[in-house]
């Protein structure tokens, strides 16, 4: 089970990543109405707000870099809280931008997955 979990859970991570990177419209496939980001501190609610979120960062190209992916069920049936680490390289940018990202899904049908909860936050020193 455990092992389970943390390949599910480093799946998620790569194709979130890989979304982001590459069509971030797409990305409202993954989260539902009830679904909240907490994007550096700011609270937001909802598939359109969530994706107006990230479809407005400031940036047309980026690519991720993950560094750690921990996983663990959480308390919702099927569900699993995954912390990712990494570095995020945008266009230009030298040198690349640590982050951390916390995600909590839910499992809708056996396989696949909604974003209730997620938050991200940059390393900055």
């Amino acid at each position: 089970m455990e092992e389970e979990i943390d390949l599910v859970g480093k799946a998620f991570a790569d194709h979130y990543n890989h979304v982001l990177d590459n069509d971030r419209p797409a990305l409202s496939a993954l989260y539902k109405p009830s679904s909240m980001l907490t994007f550096e501190g700011h609270k937001i609610q909802g598939v359109e707000d969530i994706t107006a979120k990230l479809t407005s960062l400031p940036f047309d190209k980026c690519r991720h870099v993950i560094s750690t992916v921990d996983s663990q069920p959480s308390t919702f049936t099927g569900g699993i809280v995954v912390f990712v680490s990494g570095s995020l390289q945008l266009a230009g940018d030298d040198p690349p931008l640590r982050y951390s990202q916390m995600f909590h899904f839910v499992s809708m049908l056996e396989g696949n997955f909604f974003v209730q909860n997620e938050i991200f936050r940059l390393n900055i020193e």
